[in-house]
């Protein structure tokens, strides 16, 4: 399966390419990420819960990045493997480039599945890739976009939360980017 894409995300190249690079970011941007940990430089770890028509499967696997131009592109690569129902791995191009005040972000990607989750057939495999490859840039650039939105969210939900004694929760991305 090979997807190719582009959206204009208002926000500085140097903050979408942090975010790109930040777990806690990748975690709250890939559907059904459970966890994450490891570095840019090391790779990326990650646990992944998605169903895929009638088969579901928690998919434990590894992101690397490569071919990286600090604030330009890189090449994500991940392989996942989810037990019974088979295995998942691809990867994506990504390429930032400046568009007046904000970032054009431009992916290609390329997957393949096997197992149980390869005899649903190319066109359900094809069809919930796009869906996941879209959600995952609808969210970063959520993210990267709409810090304030973000915050604006947490700030309501800490607030719900203190009225039940929690504690208040600060904006994740801005203490990322540094803002």
């Amino acid at each position: 399966m090979e997807l190719k894409d582009s959206r204009i995300i208002a926000a500085r190249p140097e903050d979408v390419w942090a975010a790109i690079l930040s777990p806690e970011v990748l975690q709250a941007c890939i559907p059904g990420c459970e966890s994450i940990t490891g570095t840019p430089e090391e790779g990326f770890e990650a646990v992944v819960v998605q169903k895929v028509g009638p088969v579901k499967a928690r998919f434990t696997g590894v992101v690397t990045l490569s071919d990286m131009v600090a604030g330009e592109s890189l090449t994500i690569s991940g392989e996942g493997k989810g037990g019974p129902a088979g295995f998942a791995k691809g990867g994506a191009k990504v390429r930032l480039d400046p568009d007046g005040e904000g970032t054009n972000l431009s992916y290609e990607v390329q997957a393949s599945v096997g197992g149980k989750l390869a005899q649903l057939g190319s066109r359900i495999i094809d069809g919930f890739a796009r869906k996941l490859a879209d959600e995952f840039f609808a969210r970063l650039q959520s993210a990267v976009e709409t810090p304030g939105a973000a915050d604006a969210t947490e700030a309501a939900e800490s607030d719900a939360d203190a009225a039940e004694g929690g504690e208040k929760k600060k904006g994740w991305f801005r203490r990322i980017i540094g803002a």
